[in-house]
Parts: structure tokens; C-alpha cells; sequence
């Protein structure tokens, strides 16, 4: 395997990372885009060691490029308390930034994203506000992607009330962002704006950007989404639960979608939680194949 960092530069000066894992130097495959969800970087998707669904994908003719998006993983400068971006510029800037760097590198006409836990809803804010960017896209597959949280159990109430939607909340506001790496909550912080944002998308019903009031239910009226398999796991109690992902799923009223739920009882190897459906061994020969079947199935 083959892996390359590459770096876009945005007009305001940072630098966004992907990695690039490609079978040889010589490999012109059709182009994959993997974002990551948050509090995480690209990593979630490869390990040098060959792992990871995106060498996994590499290793079957792929073109595979793996984002770390602003101030996370390698892209630059990093996050501190003076950071100003937020969801909103993930959205409008750096996600088709990201899609029209990998098809100029590439040279290809269209590509497949890939996506973990809030990555999704950022692909898909993008692709409805910009419907000719949804264009471009074949296919996307989201691993534990939901944006309302409203499964009720003792993990939620911990992890998304307790912590992210107050506590972690105030620990942003008086340290300028969300050190999630010190509080040992995740790989990467997060900019306070963009943990503010997210928390509003979690806890209401409306889907609209609160920088200029976009209103994406509106947009998924009339979206033309890609075909897009949405993927739960029965282990993954708070952060991407079957029924919010399938809450997700709905609102983004897509027609040409897929549901896969994972668990031993449906005949996975593993009952997969929100990272191990990504991580662990087993799921190259479980449901990584199936992936593969559907970003193929949709290729002319």
C-alpha cells in the first residue's frame, strides 16, 4: 500500500490533510472521500499498518483520500482558543473544497464519500445546499450518522446530556474551545463555535444553520441526494442509535437509500459499537464487503 499526505490550502490560509492510500503509485481507480465525525480525525479510517476501511478499499482498485478537516489530525494550524470556524464553514468551504480538490487530483468526472458518525451530517448539509456538488457523487455510505440524538438510556443520558450538551458545553465557552484530547473524550478538539452548533442540531427538531438561516429540511424537499446506506450498529447506544440513524436517514429524504444494521443475532461476527464498526478486524470480512458491493452497484 501506498499512502501519501496532500494538502489543500484554503483562501484563509489553512491547510486541509488527506491521505492518500492508493495499491501502487501507478493506480487510477475511481476516487473515494472519507470525512471523519467529530472529536476524531482521519485516522478512524486507516492505520499504516494496512487496516482500516480505507486501505481496505485501496486494496480493491480504489483511489482512497482521507480528510482530516480544519485545525484537526495534520491540517493546519491547529485548534486553540482564538479559532474562529465552525460547522457552517466545514459545510459551505471546506467539504466542496474537499470533493473538487480530490476530483482535480484524480482527474475523474465523479467519486464515492465515505463517512463516521457526524461526518455524515455534514456531507449531507453540503450536498442539499449545494445540489450541483451532489452532482459529482456516485455514492455514500455512513457509519453511525444521525443528527438528533433521541434514543432514551443511561448512555445518552451521560455521554450526550451530562457531558456534550452541558458540561463539555461550559468547559468550551471558558476554555475557548473543546479540549476533548486532555479530557480524554476524543483524538481531537473541536473549535467552540463548532461544538455550539452541534449541540443546537442535536437537541432541535429544525434543521437550519444558524450563521444565515439556511433551512436544509426545506432543501431535502427537492434534494438529489447519491445513493447513500445508512449503517447502525447495536452496540452504539448514544452516539449513531438505530433509530436516530434512521431519524437521519428520513429527514434527509433520500429515495435511493439503504439501511444495514450490525449485530450477532443478524449474523455479524461482533455485536459493533459507534468506533469498532470501523475498527475492528473482523469487519473486513463482515460488512466492509458489503460496502464494496454497494459503491459498485452503483457504478455504470
Amino acid at each position: 500500500m501506498h499512502y501519501k499526505s496532500l494538502f489543500h490550502t484554503l483562501p484563509c490560509g489553512s491547510k486541509l490533510h488527506l491521505m492518500s492510500i492508493k495499491a501502487s503509485d501507478e493506480s487510477k481507480g475511481i476516487p473515494v472521500l472519507m470525512i471523519h465525525g467529530m472529536v476524531e480525525d482521519g485516522r478512524i479510517f486507516y492505520h499504516h499498518s494496512g487496516k482500516g476501511l480505507g486501505s481496505y478499499l485501496a486494496k480493491h482498485g480504489y483511489d482512497v483520500y482521507v480528510a482530516d478537516l480544519r485545525g484537526l489530525g495534520k491540517s493546519t494550524p491547529k485548534i486553540h482558543r482564538n479559532s474562529e470556524h465552525g460547522q457552517t464553514e466545514t459545510i459551505v468551504t471546506d467539504i466542496p473544497a474537499l470533493i473538487n480538490f480530490v476530483l482535480e487530483q484524480t482527474q475523474h468526472p465523479q467519486l464515492h464519500l465515505v463517512a463516521h458518525s457526524w461526518g455524515g451530517v455534514n456531507i449531507n448539509a453540503s450536498l442539499l445546499r449545494f445540489p450541483k456538488l451532489a452532482d459529482k457523487v456516485i455514492s455514500a455510505s455512513y457509519f453511525g450518522s444521525k443528527r438528533r440524538i433521541r434514543t432514551k438510556n443511561f448512555e445518552r443520558f451521560f455521554k450526550v446530556d451530562i457531558f456534550w450538551n452541558r458540561l463539555g458545553l461550559v468547559i468550551s465557552h471558558k476554555k475557548g474551545f473543546l479540549p476533548a484530547k486532555a479530557l480524554k473524550v476524543g483524538s481531537e478538539n473541536e473549535t467552540l463555535k463548532t461544538h455550539i452548533q452541534c449541540v443546537e442540531w442535536v437537541k432541535k427538531d429544525e434543521w437550519i444553520d444558524s450563521d444565515d438561516n439556511f433551512n436544509y429540511n426545506e432543501a431535502a424537499k427537492n434534494n438529489n441526494l447519491p445513493a447513500t446506506l445508512y449503517i447502525a450498529a447495536i452496540k452504539d447506544r448514544a452516539l449513531g442509535h438505530k433509530d436516530d440513524v434512521k431519524l437521519f436517514m428520513d429527514e434527509s429524504k433520500n429515495n435511493r437509500c439503504k439501511y444495514l444494521f450490525l449485530s450477532k443475532k443478524l449474523g455479524n461476527a461482533l455485536d459493533y459499537n459507534h468506533i469498532n464498526m470501523l475498527t475492528a478486524p473482523e469487519a473486513i470480512k463482515d460488512h466492509f464487503p458489503k460496502v464494496l458491493k454497494w459503491m459498485h452497484s452503483h457504478e455504470k
